[in-house]
């Protein structure tokens, strides 16, 4: 099995990390900043999870992502996959994407890492 390494960001604060596969979140996928409920709060509070989880298509980017760790995995010289999960500030829709995709894939038995660059951040104002 390999090692995957995730880091979750926000495109606003500076370059996506160099990664195998980065998942883009910010046209696809409702942003939970636009509710002034939400706005302040991040991918680890339970309003935000629901808000990520119940976007349309979201479920089935998690499974095709899974689906592609494990053909990277597949590889012949692989020992570790990076995932960089990047939303518009980093703070909401990355971290949930983050955070369930480690949980996915370490039932697959992945050993995983998760990192949230930006989450401490302030919030961009937009």
């Amino acid at each position: 099995m390999a090692v995957v390494e995730i880091v979750s960001f926000g495109f606003l604060h500076g370059q996506p990390p160099e990664a195998d596969i980065v998942v883009d979140l910010r046209r696809a996928f409702r942003d939970p900043h636009i509710d002034p409920r939400m706005r302040e709060l991040t991918g680890r509070d339970r309003l935000v999870q629901r808000a990520v989880l119940g976007t349309a298509g979201i479920r089935k980017l998690l499974r095709a992502t899974v689906r592609q760790v494990a053909a990277y995995a597949a590889g012949p010289s692989v020992d570790r996959v990076v995932i960089g999960s990047g939303c518009a500030g980093g703070r909401h829709r990355s971290v949930v994407v983050a955070d369930r995709l480690a949980r996915r894939l370490r039932r697959r038995g992945h050993t995983v890492t998760v990192t949230h660059r930006d989450i401490h951040l302030p919030v961009v104002h937009r």
